[in-house]
């Protein structure tokens, strides 16, 4: 049996147990309620990463408020996802054991430029027939692959009489020279010199037509009365040597020499063996010559022998060049007559081929163009009365393959 001190202590020490222990519990319930309102009151926010297992958050990042964040949705799959098969290449029926690739060829294209014209008159061989020309380069035959007919940029030099002894020689130069100049085209090359006991060089080449305009209107005043024609001829065959390809001289003058240093010997010489230049010649004073030729008195005589020489001059340039030689009389020749010389150089033959030799390492191919008949012979012409006809082909004598670019 207990004594009552034994039981008054042991109610005082449950008195105090349950006195602590409602003393824990009204000092708790505050801090789990501000606990529970601190977490109603913040936004829960997923986080950056997938969860994957007890990971902390990363605590370097910035730990204030940047404004209003457009935050990724969690995703829905893990990493290790499958990704979804790739699309199905497009099948091509190739030969066995070739696989796919891609080629660019490059085909080299050659273009010919062709001339026809015959040997007596100068003129232009038209209504020729692809079949009618033979191409070979270094000496192989290459297959033709287009033609046609086209009018090729020139090359020219005006050559001009510009001496005091009539005015009526100055008037017909002027008038020629004009009526050429109407004729250019936009990709030609002219020159213009004229001469009486010197040459001058007017305008250099150009493609600018006003140029030549601006040069044939300065020519008012003469100086000197001499006409050395050969010296003149000699310098500007002596200039035009130096430019490739096909030249032609207009040469505008009466055709008489007076004061030249050079023989006629020595002028044919170096015209017949200059190569590439044409002479085309206009003589002057044609009008004037028709109204006074014939007069009585021996100074009329000779005069009328040196035009006749002067003429026959003038007529052997253009014909051992392949040109042709004019004497008109009136200013409404002049158009025709230069149309017919604008038709005589500028009319070409344009022939295409692809060359068999496909290297393309810089080298020079040397080119030969023949005129053939329907069955492979050389081509033969004939006039009205049927006899035969010579002719020139008329073309570049090769050119430089391209040199391939690593």
């Amino acid at each position: 049996m207990s004594t009552p001190r034994a039981s008054l202590a042991s109610a005082c020490q449950s008195k105090f147990l349950l006195a602590l222990f409602l003393f824990a519990s009204l000092a708790g319930a505050p801090l789990v309620r501000a606990q529970s309102q601190t977490q109603s009151q913040q936004p829960q926010q997923p986080p950056a990463n997938p969860p994957s297992g007890d990971a902390s958050p990363d605590a370097s990042g910035p730990g204030g408020d940047n404004g209003a964040i457009a935050l990724p949705k969690k995703k829905d799959k893990p990493d290790d996802a499958p990704l979804p098969p790739a699309p199905a290449a497009p099948k091509v029926n190739n030969p066995p054991g070739l696989d796919n690739y891609s080629l660019r060829v490059d085909v080299q294209e050659v273009s010919v430029d062709v001339g026809v014209l015959l040997e007596k008159s100068g003129q232009f061989v038209p209504n020729l027939k692809p079949n009618n020309f033979k191409v070979y380069e270094n000496g192989v035959e290459q297959k033709i692959v287009g033609f046609k007919r086209v009018e090729a940029p020139i090359t020219a030099l005006l050559l001009c009489e510009f001496a005091s002894t009539n005015y009526n020689f100055i008037y017909d130069m002027r008038n020629a020279a004009w009526s050429f100049a109407q004729q250019l085209r936009p990709q030609d090359y002219v020159a213009m010199m004229t001469f009486d006991m010197r040459t001058q060089i007017v305008t250099d080449f150009t493609q600018d037509k006003r140029q030549l305009y601006n040069s044939i209107q300065s020519l008012v005043i003469p100086g000197f009365s001499e006409r050395n024609l050969f010296d003149a001829l000699y310098e500007a065959e002596d200039r035009l040597s130096r430019i490739e390809g096909r030249k032609y001289i207009i040469l505008i003058a009466s055709g008489r020499d007076t004061f030249s240093k050079i023989t006629l010997d020595k002028i044919m010489q170096k015209v017949k063996n200059t190569p590439d230049v044409s002479i085309f010649a206009v003589s002057t004073g044609g009008a004037m010559r028709a109204m006074t030729e014939g007069g009585p008195g021996f100074n009329q005589q000779m005069r009328d022998l040196d035009y006749l020489q002067a003429d026959n001059q003038m007529k052997t340039f253009a014909k051992m060049t392949g040109g042709m030689w004019y004497s008109p009389r009136f200013v409404a020749e002049m158009p025709e007559i230069f149309g017919d010389i604008n038709s005589a150089i500028r009319s070409k033959y344009q022939l295409v081929y692809h060359p068999t030799d496909a290297k393309q390492d810089g080298s020079y191919r040397k080119l030969r163009v023949e005129l053939v008949d329907d069955e492979g012979q050389p081509l033969r012409m004939q006039d009205e009365k049927h006899k035969p006809l010579k002719y020139d082909v008329i073309a570049r004598d090769g050119y430089r393959a391209r040199q391939e670019v690593e």
